[in-house]
């Protein structure tokens, strides 16, 4: 256990407002044009609200009621809030990709809080790279922090059923193609898939990432499952505003969190859970801020050992509804730690062990959480596949994919790029049948730009009208934390690098062994250095702004994809101190 700070202390705002000198005069005479009394600048601790709210980022546009509860909070523990706005990142809406920008949202939040007089920050996020950029950047600053999600919408509705958000559409799109749903039944459906404010109620990357989030130990018990208008969901905002004064106080930082045992935690959780193949990036991108030595191989040792219990879409069948009125993550970490897979010690935001949080509490529905000898994969988690194909290995969800094909080889059928997918895939005289394995390239990190969600390619129709419903799909891409099937992803190195996936050609065969954890093109090693020797890239890169900045510097998939300077801590200290007065 951390030793606690001593109490009082001179805090990091003193830099700003203590003493009577002309700076400190200045910095608090400004400060005061909002109306604030003399003794805001007492030495009590100043909380920095770090909010993603935005109209364009439907998740989190109710993030502004949120803040205000956190205010509250904070003023009830005898700090100073400020609220301040950083780049949000809105899944549904940013082009080419919301994860071109995931980096740029880690720079904002980071400065943003190294340049400004804040002794500990609240963070509000909930689209699914809002949570990552603000753990990032607030990682690299090192000052006391803690998370509130905005929390999942409610159920969606439709017919009398309950509607996934994501997973619906992928299944829909697929009925209509099919000739099972009509164009006016799709089109009457979206009207109930996103009925409330918050981010997708499925498992998907949003509320893994919440999830994440709390079994890493940086939110309070039980964050990530709240509805986001349920009224607890306020509660626990303002019981967070109350606690990171304290945090302050206490001296309690990311590095005293963050540790590798936090991040096994996390991703034990993940298989548990079912959770989105995009944490992998998330949580392998933080570890590097936070300097703790994290790898594919350790998401792969890790989750072969955790079934999966929680019976969620798009892996089961309920929604953030039920799994929040089961118990909600809780009772998820509580069950890990029966199977002996948790690090119990491990501290959280609590300032006490994550162990002390859940060894109370109760499953209230075993339809939801389901007990480890009905889990829905016994092995859940995230495979990892190495081979001539994936040097330096890709990933594979198991709990969303069909145990039919977890090992196969097949023809590949391959697109060039997404455009190329496009325009093809409904084509009638498309050479493909049920045993094909799909290729997409180009569609990484440098490749996209920005290593899009396109990685669940739909299955074209012919397919889809003898019933099939998956095939195996291979990409150097991401995909939706609400898709599902036997996607292969994050294929690296990537096409655009220069990575094996470049050099497949329509008729090759490639060979998949999910158990085995491989992944081989079946094309001699004489054959591939040919392809090799006449490759040249298609992908014009980026040159200006944000994006030539991004493609110059973004790593690979394997480690996260973070930028190439940004990783490693920093701390929260400005230059030499330096005042520009």
């Amino acid at each position: 256990m951390k030793k606690k700070a001593e109490w009082p202390r001179k805090l990091r705002s003193y830099d700003w407002f203590g003493g009577t000198g002309k700076n400190a005069i200045m910095h608090r005479s400004w400060m005061k044009n909002q109306g604030l009394p003399a003794d805001t600048f007492d030495g009590r601790p100043i909380i920095g609200i770090c909010n993603t709210w935005s109209e364009l980022t439907p998740c989190n546009a109710h993030l502004r009621d949120l803040a205000e509860r956190v205010k509250r909070g904070v003023y009830e523990a005898g700090g100073f809030p400020v609220e301040f706005p950083v780049f949000s990142v809105g899944e549904s809406t940013l082009r080419p990709t919301a994860m071109m920008f995931r980096n740029l949202a880690a720079m904002d939040v980071e400065e943003a809080i190294r340049g400004n007089p804040v002794d500990g920050v609240v963070l509000l996020g909930g689209c699914d790279k809002t949570t990552p950029s603000l753990l990032m950047g607030a990682a690299s600053v090192d000052i006391p922090v803690i998370l509130v999600s905005g929390g999942p919408m409610l159920n969606g509705k439709w017919r009398g059923k309950d509607v996934g958000s994501g997973t619906a559409i992928w299944q829909f799109s697929e009925m209509v193609k099919s000739g099972e749903m009509s164009l006016d039944e799709f089109m009457d459906a979206e009207q109930g898939m996103a009925r409330s404010a918050g981010s997708c109620m499925t498992m998907g990357t949003a509320s893994t990432m919440a999830s994440m989030a709390e079994a890493l130990g940086m939110t309070l018990p039980g964050n990530a499952a709240i509805p986001a208008v349920d009224a607890r969901r306020r509660v626990i905002s303002q019981l967070s505003g109350r606690r990171i004064v304290d945090m302050v106080k206490e001296d309690l930082k990311p590095s005293d969190i963050l540790t590798k045992e936090a991040f096994e935690n996390a991703i034990r959780v993940n298989g548990a859970v079912g959770g989105s193949t995009n944490a992998v990036l998330h949580l392998l991108a933080l570890a590097g801020r936070i300097g703790v030595d994290l790898s594919l191989d350790d998401w792969d040792r890790l989750g072969r050992e955790v079934p999966t219990i929680v019976n969620l879409q798009p892996s089961g069948k309920h929604l953030m509804e039920e799994f929040y009125y089961a118990g909600g993550l809780p009772v998820v970490i509580k069950a890990v730690g029966e199977m002996g897979l948790l690090h119990k010690d491990a501290i959280t935001v609590t300032g006490d062990t994550i162990w002390a949080g859940v060894k109370d509490v109760v499953n209230y529905n075993d339809d939801v959480i389901v007990p480890r000898e009905k889990a829905l994969t016994q092995s859940g988690g995230i495979a990892v596949l190495r081979g001539n194909l994936a040097p330096k290995g890709a990933v594979l969800k198991p709990s969303a994919a069909s145990p039919h094909l977890m090992q196969h080889k097949g023809r590949a059928v391959v697109f060039e790029s997404i455009e190329d997918y496009h325009a093809r895939i409904n084509r009638d005289d498309l050479d493909i049948d049920e045993n094909c394995i799909m290729v997409l390239k180009y569609c990484g990190p440098k490749g996209y730009p920005g290593m899009a969600e396109v990685g669940n390619m739909g299955l074209p129709p012919k397919v889809l009208k003898k019933g099939i419903t998956d095939m195996i799909r291979i990409s150097d891409a991401r995909m939706s934390g609400t898709a599902y099937g036997t996607v292969i992803l994050h294929t690296a190195p990537e096409a655009a690098d220069g990575g094996p996936l470049a050099l497949v050609q329509n008729g090759d065969i490639i060979a998949v062994d999910v158990p085995a954890r491989t992944i081989q093109l079946e094309v001699s090693d004489e054959e591939l250095a040919k392809r090799r020797a006449a490759w040249v890239s298609p992908v014009k890169p980026l040159t200006g702004g944000y994006g030539g900045l991004y493609v110059k510097s973004v790593m690979q998939a394997d480690t996260g994809a973070d930028l190439d300077f940004l990783v490693g801590p920093r701390g929260s200290e400005i230059p030499n101190n330096r005042d520009s007065h």
